[in-house]
């Protein structure tokens, strides 16, 4: 049985812990490694690593950081395929929804090779007389990355290239489920000449991730994953001194206007609902129907119902497995409440069957109609293949019925009005707004901006935010007195610029 490594100063190392997770393929049931819950020591050895490293990296001149990064994007395009290889079989996506997850990642890292940019300071001459004042940014230490199982390259990527590009040292703790992709991502970094301590990685649960989030030493906490455990990190790293960013759970509506293209729309709408087998925090869980567009759910219906799931190699699956039985058992429940709560059920996706893999974790596409606000399915993250339907006669009502939600992650309004579609972004209370757009995830120059629910901080995930997250200002004001030479000698005023 292969056992997850640790990466430790620079080294990939065996745990000595006795505790034990199996990793499985969702699709099968295949044991694919055993991964280690690391013992306080080697949790402790990880961060000490990443504080002496801190040390010397800080030090390193922006524009060679920046270096790291460039090599690191071109390495990583380079296994592109490769790692796509490796994450579907990690999480049981399909080969082009794990390639996306890769190049989504990618893209950030290209944004930490712009690093130089984004970590000037300001300044003010002559404040006052003879004074100027100027500030620098500059790194904050050891920071910590909490990521999910959904993007098992992607999020990991918004984090540590960001993080260490702005001087920072890095202590990764990837989901216990899928760490076979982040070894392989960590190789490449190794590759690109990352300097050892600069990155680690430990393994484990509740446990491991409390040791970071009170540690002396680690200063900042990065995290994406349920509101649930979002909200116990924010408040606990919080009450230990440390910076945090929680990027929590979702509840995706997705407005339909009578005027919308009808082809484009219940196209995309398919996509956003079922792709990643609704695993994704920008999934669209909930379609909101304005008036007479109501009558499109039936041809809804008869789209929705060629989407399938399959292996990852399977060119015609839609989408994959659930990525464990028990989250597979907590989507059955949730439809069955959906059916007992009388939403209308127009597709059920609970007895789907994948030929030649009859232990996968599947559901197949759900939809439901004549949905309500009290019922479970439209209360409750079911992060699966499941979409709900609910009609409203106008389009400040559906504003009204999304802003009343306890989450803002993402939100997208599918019309042919510019007045509308103006009126929708002004008055929404979501971070994230689609125009024509059903998941509009921002590229990395911009930042991922949940809202309410959706988000514990101040500053979001990559993007200006998160250069401004992993660092801290620096001001100085001073005053120099020039004064002419008395000697007859010129003072030397060549500058060594290498």
């Amino acid at each position: 049985m292969k056992r997850v490594p640790l990466f430790i100063n620079g080294e990939f190392v065996q745990s000595s812990s006795q505790q034990v997770m199996p990793v499985i393929n969702p699709a099968n049931q295949q044991v694919l490694a055993e991964v280690p819950m690391a013992t306080a020591t080697e949790v402790d050895l990880a961060v000490a690593s990443a504080k002496a490293a801190f040390e010397t990296w800080r030090l390193v001149p922006v524009a060679e950081r920046a270096r790291v990064m460039m090599r690191y994007q071109a390495l990583l395009k380079e296994h592109h395929d490769e790692l796509g290889e490796i994450l579907a079989n990690d999480t049981g996506k399909t080969f082009e929804d794990a390639k996306g997850d890769v190049w989504r990642g990618i893209e950030v890292v290209e944004q930490a090779a712009n690093v130089p940019s984004n970590m000037m300071g300001e300044t003010v001459a002559n404040v006052a007389g003879g004074i100027d004042t100027y500030s620098y940014i500059q790194p904050l230490g050891v920071v910590a990355g909490i990521t999910p199982f959904n993007f098992p390259a992607m999020i990991p990527l918004w984090m540590y290239p960001l993080a260490i590009a702005c001087g920072n040292t890095f202590v990764l703790k990837p989901s216990e489920q899928v760490p076979l992709t982040p070894i392989r991502l960590i190789e490449l970094f190794i590759e690109a000449g990352a300097p050892k301590g600069v990155l680690n990685m430990v393994h484990g649960g509740a446990e491991q991730v409390d040791q970071l989030l009170t540690h002396p030493d680690v200063e900042a906490v990065s995290f994406v994953g349920s509101t649930r455990v979002g909200e116990y990190i924010y408040k606990t790293a919080t009450a230990a001194g440390k910076r945090a960013q929680c990027m929590m759970g979702a509840k995706n509506h997705m407005v339909i206007m009578p005027d919308a293209d009808r082809n484009s729309t219940l196209n995309a709408l398919v996509g956003a609902s079922v792709g990643a087998a609704g695993q994704r925090c920008m999934a669209i869980s909930v379609a909101v129907f304005v008036g007479d567009s109501y009558e499109w759910v039936e041809e809804l219906k008869e789209r929705m119902s060629k989407a399938r799931p399959g292996v990852w190699n399977d060119a015609g699956a839609s989408y994959g497995p659930i990525i464990s039985k028990a989250a597979h058992q907590r989507v059955l429940g949730l439809i069955e409440k959906g059916v007992e709560q009388g939403a209308r059920c127009l597709l059920d996706g609970r007895n789907v069957q994948v030929e030649d893999y009859p232990d996968g974790n599947w559901v197949g596409p759900t939809l439901f109609a004549d949905v309500t606000t009290d019922m479970a399915i439209y209360q409750e993250e079911i992060f699966g293949p499941v979409l709900c339907c609910m009609r409203v006669d106008t389009l400040d009502e559906a504003i009204g019925l999304i802003n009343r939600c306890q989450v803002g992650n993402g939100t997208s309004i599918f019309t042919a009005s510019g007045g509308a579609a103006r009126h929708y972004q002004s008055e929404i209370k979501v971070g994230q707004v689609g125009i024509n757009i059903p998941i509009p995830v921002p590229l990395p120059f911009f930042s991922f901006t949940g809202w309410r629910g959706s988000f514990r901080g101040d500053l979001h995930a990559y993007g200006k935010q998160a250069v401004r997250f992993y660092t801290e200002t620096k001001t100085i004001t001073a005053k120099w007195t020039h004064t002419e030479a008395t000697t007859g000698t010129q003072p030397n005023m060549s500058i060594n610029l290498r």
